[in-house]
C-alpha cells in the first residue's frame, strides 16, 4: 500500500538512494568530458562517487545495536561525508574545465555540436543539478551521523 506524498518522510536510508542517485548523474556529467581529459579525470573522479555509494551502503548495512557497531557505522557515514566533499571539488573542476569550450561537450544525434549558448545552459543545468544532489547528501549524511550521536547518549 503507498502513502500519501503529503504524508511521506525522509526514509532513514534515503542517503544510500541519493548517493546511488549522485553516482548515475556524475557518470552523466563525465561523459561531457572529451577525451583529452577524459583520460586524466574522470576515472579518479568516479571512484571518488562509487566511494561515496560504498561508504553510504557500508554504513547502512550496519545496525548501530552497540558500541562497536556504532563507531564503526560512524566511521563509514564520516567516510562518505569525506568523499562527497572531495567529489564536489573535482566536479567544479570538471565544469570549469568544459566551460573552456561548452558546445564541445554536446552533439545531436546527427554529431552537430550544440551553439555556445545552448551548451553552456544544458551544462549549468547538470551542474546544477549535482550541486543540489550534493548539498542534499551532505544534509542527509549530516543528519544520520547526529542521529547517531544521539543514540549513544540515551
Amino acid at each position: 500500500m503507498s502513502v500519501l506524498k503529503a504524508k511521506r518522510t525522509t526514509s532513514k536510508a534515503e542517503f544510500v538512494n541519493t548517493a546511488n542517485q549522485l553516482y548515475v548523474e556524475t557518470l552523466n556529467f563525465l561523459t561531457r568530458l572529451s577525451a583529452r581529459y577524459s583520460r586524466l579525470i574522470a576515472e579518479d573522479i568516479a571512484h571518488l562517487a562509487g566511494g561515496v555509494v560504498d561508504q553510504a551502503e557500508m554504513a547502512n548495512s550496519i545496525y548501530p545495536s552497540d558500541d562497536q557497531r556504532k563507531t564503526l557505522r560512524k566511521a563509514h557515514l564520516l567516510e562518505a561525508r569525506a568523499s562527497l566533499k572531495a567529489l564536489d571539488v573535482r566536479l567544479t573542476h570538471c565544469y570549469l574545465l568544459m566551460m573552456q569550450n561548452p558546445e564541445g561537450c554536446f552533439t545531436n544525434s546527427k554529431g552537430v555540436q550544440l551553439k555556445s549558448a545552448d551548451a553552456v545552459e544544458k551544462l549549468d543545468r547538470m551542474a546544477e543539478s549535482l550541486g543540489l544532489l550534493i548539498d542534499k547528501e551532505d544534509e542527509l549524511l549530516r543528519g544520520v551521523t547526529k542521529a547517531l550521536a544521539q543514540t549513544k547518549k540515551q
